[in-house]
């Protein structure tokens, strides 16, 4: 499959006049205008060219002999975005009563256009151009049609990819939950499977929105001057009992020299915990995954170099796309979906930043380098503090009446399980007109209230138990619309604070102590 740009055989005027010296006449005619042109002897030559690629094929009607079928033949094996614009002298008059029946189904093939004899220069080379400006725009369509092809297909690999990172850990939680159904087992280690695959399914679901609301710009950096040492010097402590535990050699080398950088502590944690993740994952165990900084001048790199997998050269340009797969076997024991990398390319940009990758082949490695700008020495003055590694777990608070509307039954059940256990007062409802009707019975002091509610919708919930309550109420929209558009709706409709699911017992236990 090609994509983009054409072939100068494609740009060719191919002519066909065997009688005289009609051919060469308007060779030179069309050279006289800066239009190049080649001379076929016979229509069976010119069939052999439209094979290899044609713009115009310009003909008289004596050359429409025996051998017309194989021209006839060309033509209607085009592909459909084809129509090869066909310039033809009649042997008489123009007129289409006139002309002969092998002229009329030529005329049903191709996109004939008749021109009289004689011809000016000037109309002949404007007749040719014009042909060959249609014929540019069907090679425009067919790149179109093969950009559009390529991509449903790596779509359609990135669906099958996506599909299988979902069934594994979901496989995983099903089976520990039969064990735990029937009594086989440890309860505990049950316990710890459901847990650590649901935080996968979660950094999954996670990567898909981060790549989505990035390409859309709907990422907005919280800037503040930090020492790159430090992001580089957490990531790789984070990194380090997933290398030990793969027998992998995790080295870093910072250097002594501060590199002061205004950027966001969670992004830029995120695109080194990215390269970092990668290279552990595809290098053997025994391997080396190296980390150095390098800050001089106005900028400074971040090499992430490993003696993993590598990749083919042919790959590098595209490793970056979204969707891109340098593995597509079915054995993808490594997991990921392969969207990491085009994250990390979009966030280095917007700080304005570029990442690169190199590799001498597969079996040899890979290297990563982010190149950032430096941050002028005295610009800026608070150091961004390190990032939370996680919500942390706290002990639960006095009881409070918490209200719970949620449709989907095993979350609003489990949940209201969850508070209870802990000690809290809790009344569910499954519909939104149902949490209306439960809130003023009940006088609720929390509300953990979704959005996507039947029969009335959260913000409406939330609109309601507002006007009646007041500031009484703290409302927590606890939803799986995650964009920042869907927050400030959340705080517009009356909402004190906006949680995505899935949310952990600790964020809602955090969420709860600050209702205090």
């Amino acid at each position: 499959m090609r994509i983009e740009g054409t072939d100068p055989l494609e740009e060719r005027v191919l002519v066909v006049a065997p009688r005289g010296r009609d051919a060469a006449l308007v060779k030179r005619l069309l050279a006289e205008e800066g239009i190049s042109c080649e001379i076929c002897p016979d229509l069976v030559a010119l069939a052999i060219e439209m094979h290899s690629g044609a713009g115009v094929a310009l003909l008289t009607e004596e050359a429409l002999d025996s051998s017309t079928h194989e021209v006839e033949e060309a033509l209607a094996a085009q592909l459909p975005w084809s129509n090869l614009p066909v310039l033809l002298f009649p042997a008489g008059t123009s007129t289409r009563e006139a002309v002969s029946p092998r002229v009329r189904r030529l005329n049903d093939l191709a996109a004939v256009t008749l021109l009289d004899r004689p011809i000016r220069r000037v109309s002949l080379a404007s007749a040719v151009r014009a042909a060959l400006r249609a014929r540019r725009q069907q090679y425009e369509v067919r790149d179109l049609l093969a950009r559009l092809e390529l991509d449903v297909r790596s779509r359609d690999e990135f669906l099958a990819i996506l599909g299988h990172e979902l069934r594994n850990p979901l496989g995983a939680i099903l089976t520990a939950a039969q064990l735990m159904e029937h009594g086989r087992g440890s309860s505990e280690r049950e316990r710890s499977i459901i847990l650590r695959q649901t935080g996968l399914l979660s950094r999954l679901v996670d990567d898909l929105l981060d790549v989505s609301r990035v390409a859309s710009g709907k990422v907005t950096l919280q800037r503040a001057p930090l020492d790159v040492r430090d992001v580089v010097d957490r990531c790789v402590a984070s990194n380090s009992a997933a290398a030990v535990s793969r027998r992998i050699d995790l080295v870093c080398e910072c250097g002594s020299e501060p590199w002061r950088l205004d950027g966001d502590p969670v992004r830029l944690e995120q695109i080194v915990n990215n390269l970092l993740t990668n290279a552990i994952k595809y290098t053997p165990p025994g391997g080396r995954v190296e980390v150095t900084l390098e800050a001089e001048g106005a900028s400074g790199e971040i090499r992430v170099a490993d003696t993993g997998v590598g990749m083919d050269p042919q790959m590098l340009p595209r490793i970056f796309d979204l969707f891109a797969q340098a593995d597509k076997t079915l054995d993808r024991s490594q997991g990921g979906l392969g969207i990491g990398l085009t994250l990390v390319r979009r966030l280095v940009e917007m700080h304005g930043g570029t990442v690169r990758a190199f590799s001498p082949g597969p079996g040899k490695g890979s290297t990563f380098v982010v190149r950032l700008p430096r941050l002028h020495s005295g610009a800026g003055a608070v150091e961004a503090p390190a990032p939370t590694a996680g919500v942390p777990e706290p002990e639960p608070g006095e009881s409070r009446r918490i209200l719970v509307v949620e449709d989907n039954d095993d979350l609003r059940e489990g949940l209201a399980s969850l508070l209870r256990n802990l000690g809290h007062e809790v009344v569910a409802a499954e519909n939104g007109e149902e949490g209306i009707e439960k809130a003023m019975e009940g006088s609720p002091e929390v509300a953990l209230v979704d959005i996507g509610l039947p029969v009335l919708d959260g913000y409406a919930v939330a609109r309601r138990i507002r006007e009646v309550f007041g500031a009484r109420v703290f409302l927590v929209a606890l939803t799986g619309y995650g964009l920042a558009d869907d927050r400030r709706r959340a705080l517009d409709a009356g909402f004190d604070e906006h949680l995505t699911k899935p949310a952990t017992a600790g964020a809602i236990l955090t969420l709860l102590r600050k209702a205090g």
